[in-house]
């Protein structure tokens, strides 16, 4: 009877660990979910928002994964490069003005700000991202690839070009017909919130 205890009390063990460090991430995450409902969120079906994301859909309609590894392909050497014509076409948009001035606006609590069309390409951006497929990330495949209101909140990491803790949070953006026409993620300075 004892051995059988033992055993039965390891196991809780076992398991008790990983739910209380998940429920350690999630008390740490809180807060940044918490902003993205009260402060992210009421902005995402602003109509710069949803016509770009249309306006994009509509033009990548057709595009297969050959097309979108050759424009990521663009953008990774534009990043590196003295030839930035992608890369400033994307930053100098409607979209991108309006996502830098949330930025602004936020008092240093968003580090960065992009959305992405159906397909997880770049549409709008405060600042430029080292890609521009983000279709292959968890960022997207946790927030549009979820569905509709998908939140998805990624760990806090230390960035290291600011040495601020940061996390990115991504939202599904849905049309007014409530369906999924892309997401947004929103770098998070924890340390300001």
């Amino acid at each position: 009877m004892k051995k059988v205890v033992t055993a039965f009390l390891l196991a809780c063990t076992a398991v008790a660990v990983p739910m209380g460090v998940s429920m350690a991430q999630d008390a740490k995450l809180a807060p940044i979910s918490d902003y993205v409902t009260s402060d992210i969120k009421p902005w995402l079906n602003d109509p710069v928002i949803i016509e770009a994301i249309k306006a994009q859909n509509a033009a990548n309609a057709n595009l297969g994964q050959a097309d979108i590894d050759a424009l990521d392909k663009k953008w990774r050497a534009e990043v590196d490069g003295s030839d930035h014509s992608m890369i400033d076409g994307v930053l100098g948009n409607a979209l991108s003005k309006f996502l830098q001035e949330k930025k602004a606006a936020s008092n240093g609590k968003i580090a960065e700000i992009f959305v992405m069309d159906a397909k997880g390409l770049n549409v709008g951006q405060s600042d430029p991202t080292s890609d521009y497929w983000q279709g292959d990330e968890g960022k997207f495949q946790k927030s549009f690839g979820a569905g509709k209101d998908a939140v998805f909140v990624d760990e806090i990491e230390k960035d290291e070009s600011t040495q601020a803790l940061q996390s990115q949070a991504s939202v599904t953006i849905s049309d007014d017909k409530g369906t999924p026409i892309g997401a947004i993620t929103v770098g998070v300075n924890v340390d300001a919130l």
